[in-house]
């Protein structure tokens, strides 16, 4: 994929700006969802500023030649809930969120030391691009799910209340009902599609490295006259965008930090302090390495698009130590560890900007916005549907960017056929193991079972080279034995025709 800009490229400031609002719509809709789907309050607002706080840290250590954002980790999900849960085994509530961050923070630190001496050369070993390409195409083909779910849902929903068995008893549960029709909202999933699309391949100059924005923009705009028309004939079919948000705007963002000192924390009833921070370390330390996995195919991934090797330049042991310390700067602030985001890489690769210094700008307008409480309503008032018809093309790209990478495999051969069928099935079919609050995501399932099938099927290899090695070598000597003896035959020749002559 040929970058217009390159990753040391500085575009024009108005475009400087455009490019980065693109990128901060991108990540948007995944970085503020870790938040409201934990709960308890925790504030969109703080996890954006945290999103921007990370990926500057990221930045600095892996000397701006990365150009990757940091966005909420969907994988801590279920220790994050679990540290509110304010059960046996964690009820450190917001305090509970920075240590698991430190914990986390701490594997990536101690992951980058070891990468440090022993180097990335093992990486091509374990991981080549027969297993790292299919893996990267999971990444994408894994949250197509979600893109498609979106398209037909908008934001305007109404409270109802539904009774549910739970332990054998009936119980009420408030639920959230969709107001608009799902056929209307995924008629602007696809006009915000459709324009994206247009404008990527038909869009001359700079309309066409900004498709996103120009989508969603489109795709926004007929929502609203959508809602503006179902508020004006009181027809909730047409409701698709929640307006009501602006009268319930969150002014600052509530730092994580700032929570715990107000007491956003329940003491032990019973055990010890050091027990509830050994069940937060359970729960955190076993999903770092699994997010390791992720790191790796994430920058194999943008390694592969900008058609440079950043597991060598900055380095590996540099991106893990800018992924971990800036987990644990974004969780001071927004209470969620951070991680490298698919969707950026995807607007990389899609606007052909791999310009750095258009990340660092993300990063200042998220924290900026963080504290624009109607910037940051607008934000949340994008529709699901909106979102989702951005996401199809975003996720779709990243699937094909995986598949690029093994267009020079030889699917003939049933080893590389096995390797690629077990990743693509295993991640497609969502395979995931969870062992109590600890879940390892499809990705890194399908991503281990490929390692293990490739060893499984190379364990001959290595006495096949040798064997063939040493045929190679057998040949040279026979050539050098029958040289010998044409030659030791010549000589008897000539000296036969000299006893000849000395007769005569």
């Amino acid at each position: 994929m040929k970058m217009i800009y390159g990753v040391k490229d500085r575009p024009t400031a108005g475009k400087l700006l455009l490019f980065s609002l693109q990128q901060l719509l991108a990540i948007l809709a995944a970085t503020i969802a870790v938040p409201i789907i934990v709960g308890n309050n925790m504030s969109i607002s703080a996890a954006l500023f945290g999103a921007g706080v990370g990926t500057i840290v990221y930045q600095l250590f892996t000397r701006f030649k990365s150009p990757v954002f940091l966005g909420s980790s969907f994988a801590f999900l279920g220790p994050m809930s679990a540290a509110f849960a304010g059960g046996v085994s964690m009820s450190l509530g917001y305090l509970g969120l920075l240590i698991g961050a430190a914990f986390a923070g701490a594997v990536y630190v101690l992951l980058a030391i070891i990468v440090k001496f022993a180097g990335v050369k093992w990486i091509d070993k374990v991981m080549p691009a027969v297993v790292i390409g299919p893996t990267v195409a999971i990444i994408g083909l894994s949250l197509a799910g979600n893109a498609i779910g979106d398209l037909m849902k908008g934001s305007a929903t109404v409270p109802v209340l539904e009774w549910i068995i739970k332990d054998g008893l009936p119980i009420q549960q408030e639920t959230a009902k969709m107001l608009c029709s799902p056929y209307l909202a995924l008629l602007c999933g696809l006009v915000t599609l459709g324009v994206t699309i247009v404008c990527s391949v038909y869009g001359k100059k700079l309309l066409k490295m900004i498709p996103f924005v120009i989508g969603i923009v489109s795709g926004y705009a007929l929502a609203a006259i959508l809602t503006g028309i179902g508020h004006a004939a009181k027809v909730e079919a047409l409701m698709i965008i929640d307006f009501s948000l602006f009268s319930k705007m969150q002014w600052y963002p509530s730092f994580a930090f700032l929570e715990v000192f107000k007491g956003g924390f329940t003491p032990p009833q019973s055990g010890s302090i050091g027990s509830y921070i050994g069940a937060i370390a359970v729960g955190y330390v076993p999903v770092a390495f699994v997010v390791f996995a992720e790191h790796l195919a994430d920058h194999k991934n943008i390694s592969s698009i900008i058609e440079s090797d950043l597991l060598k330049d900055p380095g590996l042991s540099r991106t893990l130590l800018g992924d971990g310390v800036g987990s644990i700067a974004g969780a001071v602030f927004g209470g969620c560890p951070n991680t490298t985001y698919g969707e950026s890489v995807g607007c990389v690769a899609i606007s052909g900007n791999a310009s750095v210094i258009t990340i660092f700008i993300t990063a200042l307008m998220a924290i900026a916005a963080s504290f624009i409480a109607p910037v940051i309503t607008f934000l949340a008032t994008i529709p699901k549907c909106v979102m989702g018809g951005v996401c199809v093309a975003l996720y779709g790209f990243i699937a094909v960017s995986g598949l690029k990478m093994i267009q020079n495999v030889d699917l003939n051969d049933n080893k590389n056929l096995f390797v690629v069928s077990v990743i693509l099935i295993a991640g497609v079919g969502g395979m995931v193991v969870s062992f109590g609050q600890i879940s390892i995501t499809s990705v890194a399932c399908a991503l281990i079972l490929g390692i293990l099938v490739n060893v499984l099927v190379n364990i001959g290899n290595k006495k096949k080279a040798a064997a063939v090695e040493s045929e190679a070598k057998e040949p040279d000597a026979k050539t050098e034995q029958t040289e010998n003896t044409e030659e030791t035959d010549a000589l008897d020749e000539v000296a036969a025709a000299v006893d000849e002559n000395k007769e005569e």
